[in-house]
């Protein structure tokens, strides 16, 4: 395989190293064995931070970890505990100094939430409530949190712009996003000491360019590209696109597809704003997506395009909780961070294929 010319020379410079006293910085990452999780483990392991993982392994594998070491030759620490249980996460922040977390962790299907919304209101909140009261308990009070452009809602403005408002969200999982935020913008309203970067994003797709890590989700999966890859090689029959009647081009639903790599690096960059105390503001939002729509069939096509595999998908009727059209206007983020999504589209579908087809020739998938 050959990685994007990016790769090699990002146009987000990031550092080599990050100390604290002489000692190397250590980054909690709940839920870094995980799809976004671990990619920007990776990327803060090569920018020099230290790094350590929680993950129940719910919806992830212990692989990822190993893969992670492999990828970056460097050792981390990992926790296979959930965050639910509290004593679990003491024990991380007792054994380790922890100087800043980046919170992935939790449930995170818009379809599934809408069948079952007690369990994502009761792990999502849950475990940012444990989380964040064992960092106050700690004297940790920097928090990147793994947002969602689902805040937005049916957005009142396209492309979406960090000053849309929040709106009413269409389905659970986005309303554990919504609280979650809320939860951390009153965490430091009661104590200002707290410094936290709220990155909403949008679409993320793709996989790591050595093929080493991609999504892998336990069981059927709940996102469009692992299916899509899957119904590719066999595993699946047929790809569903829920609904062709919406107000787009083309009816099918748009959205903001983002290499995941790209979204690892953004979460770099903002564990350095806060370690650096550069934020302009104690709680800041950034919207880290492309800028540009894609709808679902669009993509297909361009999966076939970058591919050269045919797929067999069929339209069926619409997918309760969905938005017809969501895309970012990313210039804050781009203008603030100094980061920008540069792996182009095709570029992050081959990824996405090369990852599945090296899950076949390991004999995963």
């Amino acid at each position: 395989m050959t990685a994007p010319s990016t790769w090699s020379a990002s146009a987000m410079a990031l550092p080599l190293f990050n100390f604290r006293g002489g000692n190397i910085m250590t980054i909690l990452v709940t839920g870094g064995a995980g799809y976004i999780g671990s990619h920007t483990c990776v990327e803060l392991l090569n920018a020099g931070y230290d790094v350590v993982i929680i993950d129940n392994l719910y919806n992830s594998n212990q692989k990822a970890v190993d893969r992670i070491e492999e990828i970056t030759g460097k050792k981390v620490k990992f926790y296979p505990d959930d965050m639910m249980d509290r004593a679990a996460v003491k024990r991380v922040f007792d054994e380790n100094k922890i100087d800043a977390v980046i919170h992935f962790a939790g449930l995170k299907a818009v379809g599934e939430s809408v069948h079952k919304p007690i369990e994502y209101y009761r792990t999502n909140i849950g475990s940012t409530l444990n989380l964040t009261d064992e960092m106050r308990a700690h004297g940790c009070k920097n928090i990147i949190f793994s947002s969602s452009a689902t805040v937005y809602g049916d957005p009142a403005e396209i492309p979406i712009t960090e000053n849309c408002p929040k709106g009413t969200c269409t389905n659970p999982y986005g309303w554990t996003k919504w609280m979650q935020e809320q939860i951390l913008t009153d965490i430091h309203t009661a104590d200002p000491e707290w410094n936290v970067i709220l990155l909403r994003y949008f679409n993320p797709i793709g996989a790591h360019p050595t093929a080493l890590l991609g999504e892998l989700p336990n069981g059927v999966p709940q996102n469009l590209i692992p299916y899509l890859t899957q119904t590719a090689i066999g595993i699946r029959e047929k790809l569903s696109v829920f609904g062709d009647d919406y107000d787009t081009p083309d009816g099918s639903c748009i959205r903001d597809f983002i290499n995941v790599v790209d979204l690892a690096k953004a979460h770099v960059i903002a564990i350095r704003r806060i370690l650096e105390k550069t934020q302009k503001e104690k709680v800041e939002v950034f919207n880290i997506g492309t800028g540009r729509g894609v709808s679902v069939l669009e993509l297909i096509n361009g999966f076939e395009k970058a591919t050269g595999v045919k797929l067999n998908y069929q339209i069926v009727g619409r997918r309760a909780g969905d938005i017809e059209k969501v895309w970012a206007n990313p210039d804050f983020a781009n203008q603030e961070l100094g980061w920008k999504a540069v792996e182009t589209l095709e570029d992050t579908l081959r990824s996405a294929w090369n990852w599945q087809l090296k899950l076949r020739e390991r004999g995963i998938q």
